[in-house]
């Protein structure tokens, strides 16, 4: 007699179903909205340099290929951070990290 089918559950049930896993999945769609809010607002060299990164309670950060483009990121914060509020975003802090994988 075969053994009964192993149970499969859809990735995006389990994800609903967990709540630490939801409110992730949560910060994650947050982070992606916050970024195709700033991402216009990129100079072209800075494009494909720049990714959305983590998002918590205390900040959100934009990761950045490499120290020129976080050095570019840092002088535009102001900017981005108006147009952040612009669209309906209240905080957090918006930081800029180098990051070899962005």
């Amino acid at each position: 007699m075969a053994s009964p089918a192993p149970y499969h559950l859809p990735l995006a049930t389990a994800l609903q179903r967990s709540e630490p896993l939801g409110a992730l999945m949560q910060r994650l769609r947050d982070s992606q909205a916050r970024f195709a809010v700033i991402a216009p607002l990129l100079p072209a060299a800075l494009q494909q340099a720049v990714k959305p990164g983590p998002l918590d309670d205390s900040t959100w950060v934009l990761l950045a290929a490499h120290a020129s483009a976080a050095a570019k990121l840092r002088q535009m914060l102001p900017q981005l951070e108006s147009a952040l509020v612009t669209a309906g975003w209240q905080g957090p802090t918006l930081r800029v990290k180098v990051s070899s994988a962005a």
